[in-house]
């Protein structure tokens, strides 16, 4: 079993895909519960971490989940971090992936198919967000979504200078904003409100509490665009002008050259 404290001395090649673990898929002993593999473990993981988050997740409490032994778990891994980052490549296979290759005209099209799929998986997994900053997310799912990012960002025609700038322009803003929307979503879930209700009862206590606030009064304006429609089509509104602007950045680079 891996030491942590030996990872951390390596953590710039520490993966649970570079270190000959992730083809596991039975156990080590023939002795261990039946029905127990690495898939049902992962799933598990998935489970565990969509309905209690990072903070309370633990080895004794998946065994408890899979009703095993804390013991029986580490048949199949090494640390809590190899699961984790094998729970992290398993969401990222439900990002559907467009067609790169026969329309490289479409770029617009697939960048935006391939936004919109990041940021719902952040906002359907808010765990998925700390882990990206903890890995090297070079597990199989991940690296077919970055190879789909790489050739729709190829197909704008940008210079390969350019590509990176375009790729940390889209999909840097949809961390940002998936990770925020699905922190916000976790807010209004533990208080038991609804995104409008827990919204309403916010803005309204900012309002009231900070009235001489310059900041709170320069933003009125701001504030009253966001009364039309409720929460779900302001984040959606949001989303989509701010991704017509990268676009359009993307155009003019273009049109540049």
């Amino acid at each position: 079993m891996a030491k942590a404290a030996d990872r951390a001395k390596r953590a710039a090649r520490t993966s649970v895909w570079l270190e000959g673990k992730a083809p596991r898929t039975t156990s080590r002993r023939g002795d261990q519960p039946a029905g127990l593999d690495r898939d049902r473990i992962t799933e598990a993981t998935v489970r565990l971490l969509d309905a209690e988050g990072l903070a309370k997740f633990s080895m004794r409490r998946l065994a408890a989940e899979l009703n095993v032994t804390a013991m029986s778990v580490y048949w199949y891994v090494d640390t809590k971090d190899d699961l984790l980052e094998l729970a992290l490549d398993r969401v990222a296979a439900e990002v559907r992936l467009p067609d790169t290759e026969t329309a490289p005209d479409q770029w617009r099209e697939q960048l935006r198919e391939l936004a919109a799929g990041y940021r719902d998986l952040l906002v359907r997994h808010p765990w998925v967000s700390p882990l990206i900053g903890e890995f090297l997310n070079i597990g199989p799912n991940w690296l077919e979504f970055s190879l789909a990012i790489q050739r729709a960002v190829r197909n704008t025609g940008l210079t390969p200078y350019r590509q990176n700038g375009a790729i940390a322009a889209v999909f840097q803003f949809v961390y940002g904003f998936g990770t925020i929307e699905g922190h916000f979503l976790a807010r209004c879930a533990a208080a038991g409100m609804t995104q409008d209700e827990y919204f309403r009862d916010a803005v309204g206590t900012v309002n009231e509490e900070l009235a001489d606030n310059e900041a709170v009064r320069a933003a009125s304006e701001l504030m009253e665009s966001r009364s039309e429609g409720t929460v779900t089509e302001m984040w959606e509104r949001d989303f989509t002008i701010a991704l017509d602007l990268m676009i359009a950045g993307i155009e003019s680079l273009l049109e540049r050259d």
